[in-house]
């Protein structure tokens, strides 16, 4: 995928996106305004039934204070007797000695002459004391109509009560009477809180979308390289050996031993090295697959690294250069399989030697640090950026050179190191600078 795909494809993307949530703003802002037109209508009719319920009490009342003034011998001023203190709270004046079950009895009829079916409840109340001197709650029900809520000697009003006790006004309150705020309906039913989520979810999944698409144009173009590589690595030993088959075939070289012998070292020479190719492609998928078993013995490094040193002053620096020493670790026993710690050391070495514009100068120290032992293997070589170093370890990397292909590989040999390094429970770091060469710093735990 190149990058003008991927460019539409996130492109087309955020377009998708941003239809989605106008659409969803939209559609949220018409639901909005029809939601706080049906509230208001809502309380429109809320208002009337109000009103309404209001005129039924005040009219119920009225006549419970007709009723009163009827049976009594000094008859009270009817005007305005019935006083509403709240939507659910009404407070009438009587001057006589009112018994509440006349009372209780007057109010059910009342109310339910005027299809009042809300709980109530009633008090009397005298107001040299300040105080109530009787009051029941009432429960409406469709069975037994005005009921006490109690069925209680305290909840029931009888007529046999004893009553003696000036009220000078009584009450009536109605508990189930309320009314809501518009502005806690719209609160409490916003949509905005679900828009907010989705928003933040299509952002996520945005985002790992694109991360994806370009960790796999990455992957796709490093396995490019890495094809690329590897059909040069391998194409060049291969026409090696079959120019000298073919040669071998077509002359006869019994009168020149020396000319046969040089072609059969071509050949077998050519051979190991693809050979040795092939092998580290191989280790890497065991490694990848954690089929690569370790065998670990108890060794001192130091010997290690001289005998890798030894190896590549004999085999690679004859052209010049140098290798150093500064073994300075006062401990350097180590369990880790030799075989694969010693490749690790001729990688690096390696590399080292390969990437240094002049004569190869590598040094390799060793201290004590962290009940471990940290190996440096520091080059003088070409270096690389802060950009490229935190890709060195993955897997088919190489640091891009242009249209230059003068170093040869596969892009698997630091992936390989930082591998082993770990299953050997150690770290791998690496400090460097463009113009100014590269250390690899590897810390390994000694043996215990």
């Amino acid at each position: 995928m190149n990058r003008r795909t991927i460019n539409t494809v996130i492109i087309i993307g955020v377009l998708s996106i941003v239809s989605i949530l106008l659409v969803q703003v939209f559609w949220i802002k018409r639901t909005i305004r029809a939601q706080k037109d049906a509230v208001i209508l809502q309380e429109r009719q809320d208002s009337l039934n109000l009103r309404q319920f209001e005129e039924q009490v005040r009219v119920a009342l009225r006549n419970v204070v007709e009723e009163i003034s009827t049976h009594q011998a000094d008859s009270s001023d009817l005007y305005g007797a019935v006083k509403q203190k709240s939507t659910n709270y009404f407070l009438v004046d009587v001057n006589e000695n009112l018994h509440p079950y006349y009372l209780e009895q007057l109010l059910k009829r009342s109310f339910y002459e005027l299809n009042i079916t809300e709980n109530f409840q009633y008090g009397i109340y005298d107001c040299y004391n300040d105080s109530i001197v009787y009051g029941n709650l009432i429960k409406f029900t469709r069975d037994s109509l005005y009921a006490p809520i109690s069925d209680s000697v305290a909840g029931i009003t009888s007529p046999e009560l004893a009553w003696k006790k000036d009220g000078h006004y009584f009450t009536v309150f109605f508990p189930n009477i309320t009314a809501e705020p518009t502005e806690k309906l719209i609160a409490e039913s916003s949509p905005w809180i679900y828009v907010a989520i989705i928003v933040i979810v299509l952002f996520i999944f945005f985002a790992f979308s694109v991360y994806t698409i370009m960790k796999q144009k990455r992957l796709s173009e490093v396995k490019t390289d890495f094809i690329n590589n590897m059909t040069h690595e391998l194409k060049t030993p291969i026409s090696t050996i079959s120019l000298s088959s073919e040669s071998l075939l077509k002359n006869d070289f019994s009168n020149d031993p020396d000319r046969l012998q040089r072609y059969a070292g071509i050949i077998y020479k050519e051979n190991k090295r693809l050979e040795n190719q092939v092998e580290r492609v191989l280790n890497m998928a065991k490694l990848d697959k954690n089929e690569l078993s370790l065998k670990c013995e108890a060794v001192n490094i130091h010997e290690i690294i001289e005998e890798a040193a030894d190896s590549f002053r004999f085999n690679q620096l004859e052209k010049g250069g140098k290798i150093e020493l500064e073994l300075n670790a006062a401990n350097d026993l180590v369990e880790v399989d030799v075989v694969h710690i010693t490749n690790i050391l001729f990688n690096l070495i390696d590399n080292g030697v390969k990437y240094s514009k002049d004569k190869p100068e590598i040094l390799i120290k060793t201290i004590d640090e962290n009940k471990g032992i940290k190996i440096a293997v520091k080059d003088h070589g070409i270096g690389i950026d802060k950009e490229n170093q935190k890709h060195i370890f993955e897997k088919f990397y190489r640091v891009p050179t242009g249209n230059l292909h003068d170093v040869k590989g596969f892009g698997l040999g630091l992936y390989y190191v930082k591998l082993v390094i770990e299953e050997h429970g150690g770290t791998i770091r690496v400090k460097s600078k463009p113009g100014e060469g590269s250390s690899f710093n590897i810390w390994l735990p000694l043996k215990k």
